[in-house]
């Protein structure tokens, strides 16, 4: 965040990178405000408590996003912190990275890769909830994961590195390297799902 720029763009729609600072931070530090995420009610009390704040000092913001939860936070608990914010904070780094013109993608460390893969794994059923179709995940090297069991509409296969995957995964198709693989019609309803929390 802070070699790209305060307002550089992100993967995540209209949002700056100072936008996504700003929504990690409420996300670590303010369960009230954060709720708003899945609450419509508290949507607009959190969207201007993450405005105010991203239109601050950037420097603070992201030193803020660099200390960490709270320890008297539900966050502050190292395993939840963990369980949390390794997918979050993973592919947000994505977010920023690949809205750049120019991107390569990194390389994890085959320990980071697992615990990703791991994660994924945890999170995979709840992603792919809206699937109209079974979804296999493949990582190559990794591992496989069900994430959805297949019904009459049979199953479509995500495969690629462990970054790619979790990035499709997490709705970031356009900049995904991933193949899929299935019955044609699968494929098109997997396609066509909103993959989201």
């Amino acid at each position: 965040m802070l070699a790209v720029g305060p307002d550089a763009p992100t993967l995540c729609g209209t949002w700056r990178v100072r936008n996504l600072a700003a929504h990690l931070v409420i996300r670590e530090t303010r369960p009230d405000l954060a709720a708003g995420m899945f609450i419509p009610k508290l949507r607009d009390r959190l969207e201007k408590a993450q405005a105010e704040l991203a239109a601050g000092d950037f420097e603070n913001l992201v030193e803020r996003l660099l200390f960490g939860p709270p320890r008297w936070g539900v966050m502050g608990i190292p395993a939840v912190d963990s369980l949390a914010n390794l997918l979050e904070f993973y592919v947000h780094h994505e977010d920023v990275l690949r809205a750049a013109p120019e991107w390569t993608p990194r390389e994890l460390e085959p320990r980071k890769a697992e615990e990703i893969w791991n994660g994924l794994g945890r999170m995979a059923g709840v992603l792919y909830r809206k699937s109209p179709v079974g979804v296999i995940l493949v990582a190559d090297g990794v591992g496989r994961h069900v994430a959805k069991r297949p019904d009459e509409g049979g199953s479509a296969v995500v495969r690629g590195s462990v970054a790619e995957v979790v990035l499709y995964s997490y709705g970031r198709r356009d900049v995904a390297t991933v193949k899929l693989s299935g019955p044609d019609s699968a494929i098109s309803a997997l396609t066509n799902a909103t993959l989201s929390l």
